[in-house]
């Protein structure tokens, strides 16, 4: 059974940090493009961040460039985002999920890809 689980999750000031992780279960991360989603209360889901499978090719929304990290260890089977300088308007749940990597991209990743497997999601609140 496929699966990813989120965590690292929870309470923070602003201007602090959290690092969440997505863990793969059921099959290998290295295969796949991952992504970082974010869904606040009354809002859509937005992208937040990729990874290719190679690791080579990040993305980032412009509201987190320069905050937000991705990375990943393949051999961990997992994919993190390090988030810096958390801001109130940061909160949400955040969702990584997965999806083959798509040849016309040329080894990119992209969040506007429809992908496949999703997580539970984990709680990233920012409040003082």
């Amino acid at each position: 059974q496929l699966q990813l689980v989120e965590s690292g999750g929870g309470l923070v000031q602003p201007g602090g940090s959290l690092k969440l992780s997505c863990a793969a279960s059921g099959f290998t991360l290295d295969n796949y493009n991952i992504g970082w989603f974010r869904q606040a209360p009354g809002k859509e889901r937005e992208g937040v961040s990729c990874i290719s499978s190679s690791g080579s090719s990040t993305n980032y929304v412009d509201s987190v460039k320069g905050r937000f990290t991705i990375s990943r260890d393949n051999v961990k089977n997992t994919v993190y985002l390090q988030m810096n300088s958390l801001k109130p308007e940061d909160s949400a749940i955040y969702f990584c999920a997965a999806v083959r990597p798509n040849v016309l991209l040329f080894g990119r990743c992209s969040l506007l890809q429809k992908y496949d497997y999703w997580g539970q999601g984990t709680q990233v609140t920012v409040s003082s």
